[in-house]
């Protein structure tokens, strides 16, 4: 999830209780929250290392114990006075385990029981960034405030918030169960149709970010992928409606991408790759080979992608990655 689902959830477990384990409680929770994140510092060395160590070891099972340790360590050297240790990790240490478990639930995944495994775990239930989550958390953060304004008009106690970070909480929980169900229909009907003519190898359900109802669906069969963009578990499904993008035949070219460590790392990354050889006016005779993950993306508004140009005799001449757009390398590499 996006940094601030993660920032709300961290303040609603503080205001919920864990701000009674300990002085400095919110501070702590909030830093650990997004503790995990702090494998962001791969990006500086580019995108291809960011994409290698993004939501790895950071985000396992393993490193919540060391990643609560740290947020604790952070603001006692900030705040310069004594913590009741245990109390303070475990407050942060529930803070640290939000994180991995808030990702697990859209589509990009964690490695949960990296570096002892490399398997990717995903639940593809949330979009990376839920506006209903986002509202109620916003409308719990603003609760103590109305209340006050309330208060001062009637002479009552104001409210400290802590109920109103219960119900975001358990809405939040609720919510889930109600996406995973819908989830499971979604698939369900995706599963149920033939496409092509056959039966689907794999299917998968993905997210949008505004309607719980409506699902991307994407289809892989044994020479092609299908992309349906609206699968609504409210209404009757067209199987053949989606696009269809089919994989290109195994080749020289493709072994060749393959080699080059911007290919190695997406493609053990990438769920859904999609390959496309496409020859190219500069060098004489040489291609490009792209892959694109279609979980973020099909073609023509394809996300991750990696590049390879190729000259005539099948050499790489540069190879990368990219989150947003497709990179278009050139013949000199610059």
């Amino acid at each position: 999830m996006d940094n601030i689902t993660h920032t709300l959830t961290g303040l609603m477990l503080s205001r919920a209780g864990l701000n009674r384990l300990t002085p400095h409680a919110t501070a702590v929770v909030l830093l650990a929250a997004n503790a995990a994140d702090i494998d962001v510092v791969a990006a500086f060395d580019g995108p291809v290392r960011y994409l290698q160590y993004h939501r790895g070891i950071t985000h396992s099972l393993f490193a919540i114990p060391l990643l609560a340790l740290l947020a604790v360590a952070v603001v006692r050297l900030a705040a310069r006075k004594p913590l009741p240790w245990w109390r303070a990790w475990l407050a942060a240490a529930i803070g640290a385990a939000s994180n991995p478990l808030l990702d697990w639930t859209n589509v990009y995944g964690v490695k949960l029981l990296s570096p002892f495994s490399e398997r990717w775990f995903r639940a593809d239930i949330f979009h990376i960034v839920d506006v209903w989550i986002w509202a109620a958390f916003v409308l719990a953060l603003a609760a103590p405030a109305i209340s006050k304004l309330v208060s001062v008009e009637i002479g009552a106690r104001p409210a400290t918030g802590r109920g109103a970070a219960i119900v975001a909480l358990c809405f939040l929980a609720l919510y889930a169960g109600a996406r995973y169900l819908l989830h499971e229909r979604a698939v369900a009907m995706l599963d149920a149709r033939m496409y092509q003519n056959e039966a689907p190898r794999r299917v998968a359900a993905l997210p949008t970010p505004v309607n719980p109802f409506r699902w991307v669906g994407l289809v892989e069969g044994s020479g092609f992928y299908q992309v349906n963009d609206g699968v609504n578990v409210l209404a009757e499904f067209d199987p053949a409606a989606g696009r269809v993008f089919y994989k290109p035949e195994p080749g020289p070219a493709l072994e060749a991408a393959r080699q080059t460590e911007a290919f190695r790392v997406f493609l053990a990354f990438s769920q859904y790759p999609l390959w496309r050889v496409t020859p190219v006016a500069e060098p004489e005779n040489g291609k490009l080979v792209q892959a694109v993950d279609l979980r973020f993306g099909a073609p023509p508004e394809e996300r991750f992608a990696a590049t390879a140009l190729l000259d005539g005799e099948l050499r790489v001449l540069r190879a990368s990655f990219a989150f947003g757009a497709r990179p278009r390398p050139t013949a000199s590499g610059r």
